[in-house]
């Protein structure tokens, strides 16, 4: 599989701010519409000609935009065919301002080059910056004015070493991501092993115990093997229990999930939830994290806040969990120990601490 194929498969989501804003680098191009603006407007053409490639240029503004949105919306590298159909308007449209300003069309090619690097596979941007270098060569000396159009044919040679620059920047930064993602999913699966052979495996191994107890009293002592019996179901309902817990962990991974696996939870319990922010502020590396330890504060919260109200507020790299209840309470148990250690993992900082007045604010922050 190639980077490009591999990177492709980035979604909206996972890309985060660059899929969702990442169109605006298209907007601040078009100030390079300005040559051919210019020339359109010096152009001593029929006026009738004038007047097509200045709609073919307007066409084009709009084209290039949309096309930059549709691209970056659908994920990195990843080329609907509406994008291509843009690309092919985009092409036709500077073809339609030959007549009116002549070798000046040669100002188009850089946008070219950005297109072909930002929203084609990156095999495709290297065939696109070979074309564009050619055609802008060729029509140069045709026309007479290597010379006079060396600024342009500069242009394009820095677009495309910016393109490639920048695009690969930003896949290699994905690819980090995506690396970083598939080692804190390996961590979760680690700790749900770990919870299911520290808290499933005991409890199964004492109603074992006890079973083979009890089936050893059942005649002798049937009231004491009555007894042993009680008890092995009190076990095995808390092994269901803990197993019910380890599934939901394994659900509700991401912030997304939990925040709406805690709404639902603290809604059955009488306590209202609101939530600020965007979970797209924070990466989908944190967002395992910060999932995790909202539930562990979802879990703390029912147990024994006693809130009425819960708010999150997710910002960039922040997340912060704040109940109305009884605050803090002393000494420090498992649950809070957890979170703290799941945040040190991540390379994040947990802080706890009372709200006035009265509550808890639990704030992650990397």
């Amino acid at each position: 599989m190639t980077a490009a194929t591999a990177v492709g498969t980035v979604t909206l989501a996972e890309a985060g701010p660059w899929s969702r804003y990442g169109w605006l680098v298209s907007v601040v191009w078009l100030v390079f519409l300005i040559y051919p603006i210019v020339a359109l407007a010096q152009s001593e053409a029929d006026p009738l000609w004038v007047v097509v490639g200045a709609v073919a240029t307007a066409v084009f503004a709009v084209g290039y935009v949309v096309g930059f949105v549709v691209g970056m919306r659908s994920g990195w590298l990843c080329s609907p065919r509406l994008v291509w159909r843009i690309f092919g308007v985009l092409v036709v449209c500077p073809v339609l301002t030959i007549p009116a300003i002549g070798d000046e069309v040669l100002t188009f090619l850089p946008f070219f080059v950005a297109y072909a690097g930002f929203l084609l596979a990156r095999s495709l941007m290297w065939v696109v910056g070979a074309v564009t270098v050619v055609v802008g060569g060729t029509v140069a000396v045709f026309a007479g004015g290597v010379g006079q159009h060396v600024a342009v044919l500069i242009a394009i040679a820095l677009a495309f070493v910016m393109t490639a620059t920048t695009t690969t920047l930003i896949e290699a930064g994905i690819h980090d991501q995506q690396t970083e993602l598939a080692l804190s999913a390996s961590r979760e699966r680690e700790t749900i092993a770990r919870d299911v052979h520290d808290l499933i495996g005991h409890t199964l191994t004492v109603v074992k115990l006890k079973a083979d107890l009890a089936a050893r009293l059942v005649t002798a002592e049937p009231d004491r093997a009555a007894a042993e019996i009680e008890q092995v179901s009190q076990l095995a309902a808390e092994a269901i229990a803990s197993v019910r817990r380890t599934v939901t962990g394994m659900q509700a991974t991401t912030l997304a999930d939990q925040l709406a696996a805690s709404a639902a939870a603290l809604s059955d319990a009488g306590v209202s939830m609101t939530t600020c922010g965007e979970v797209a502020a924070i990466s989908p590396v944190q967002s395992l994290t910060a999932g995790w330890i909202l539930r562990e504060a979802t879990t703390n919260i029912l147990r024994h806040a006693g809130a009425r109200a819960v708010r999150v507020e997710v910002g960039p790299g922040r997340v912060t969990i704040e109940d109305d209840g009884q605050g803090v309470a002393a000494p420090v148990g498992n649950g809070i120990r957890s979170m703290t250690e799941r945040a040190a993992q991540a390379g994040a900082r947990l802080d706890i601490e009372p709200v006035h007045p009265t509550g808890t604010r639990v704030s992650v922050t990397w």
